[in-house]
């Protein structure tokens, strides 16, 4: 597959690195990140208090309600960065056809302007069977808002390619690096001023976090968002990254 050469030797400052988990609710995390007597409701205050970022993945299966983003919204403090996973109308309904993802994605960002400052990225995860498309994803980009922070992960690997690339650049996207158990980490390929970074793996260890620092410091990166599963592990991942790599300001 075709890689960006240059990213694995390019120097330069460490980006600063905002980590936190796929998700925040819950009840597996009382007693090692929440306290064993918290209440539903006041989790969001508390990982707010210890990370900076969140990544919403029932976003995914329900369009997010304005009502709903602005409680998010006065719950956290001003740093606090959102990162959406979009609808799977647009992912794996409509497949990125333009006519058909048009409406949702349109109505996914009038709302997810609630959040203010506080919106972060929008993943946009496709599903498995869908293979490389470049005039689909060309059209779809071209629908994107100017300030849409959209990332991309591939999961068919016929995505991995330099028209892709190409593409997500001249749309300022980002292309997602995701490492999971089932497949090798794709390319690191900048795409976007930015860089979108889920890492799916149930352990790691200090050295293998240490790593991914020394890899992330490596890119030209300005800021990185990092995403861990939701294991009661991922809270501590986050924070022992954020602490190799320099915390997001």
């Amino acid at each position: 597959m075709p890689d960006d050469a240059n990213a694995a030797t390019r120097t330069g400052p460490t980006p600063r690195i905002a980590a936190g988990a796929s998700g925040y609710s819950f009840k597996e995390w009382k007693g090692t990140f929440y306290p064993d007597d918290i209440k539903p409701d006041a989790m969001l205050a508390w990982y707010a208090e210890r990370l900076g970022t969140v990544e919403i993945n029932n976003t995914f299966y329900r369009m997010p309600r304005t009502t709903m983003l602005e409680a998010w919204a006065n719950t956290t403090p001003e740093h606090f960065r959102f990162a959406i996973k979009a609808s799977r109308r647009i992912t794996h309904i409509a497949r990125l056809k333009a006519e058909s993802a048009a409406d949702p994605l349109g109505f996914l960002y009038q709302n997810l302007a609630v959040l203010g400052s506080k919106r972060g990225p929008v993943l946009f995860q496709l599903p498995p069977n869908l293979k490389k498309d470049v005039p689909r994803l060309t059209a779809f980009l071209s629908l994107l808002p100017a300030d849409h922070r959209a990332a991309f992960e591939f999961r068919n690997d016929t995505w991995f390619d330099d028209d892709v690339y190409a593409a997500l650049r001249s749309a300022g996207a980002a292309l997602c690096l995701s490492e999971r158990e089932d497949n090798a980490p794709p390319p690191m390929v900048e795409t976007a001023p930015w860089g979108y970074v889920r890492l799916r793996l149930e352990d790691y260890s200090d050295d293998e976090l240490r790593r991914w620092s020394e890899r992330l410091a490596a890119t030209s990166w300005s800021n990185i968002h990092v995403y861990f599963m939701h294991e009661p592990t991922a809270p501590a991942y986050a924070r022992t990254l954020m602490g190799f790599g320099g915390a997001a300001s």
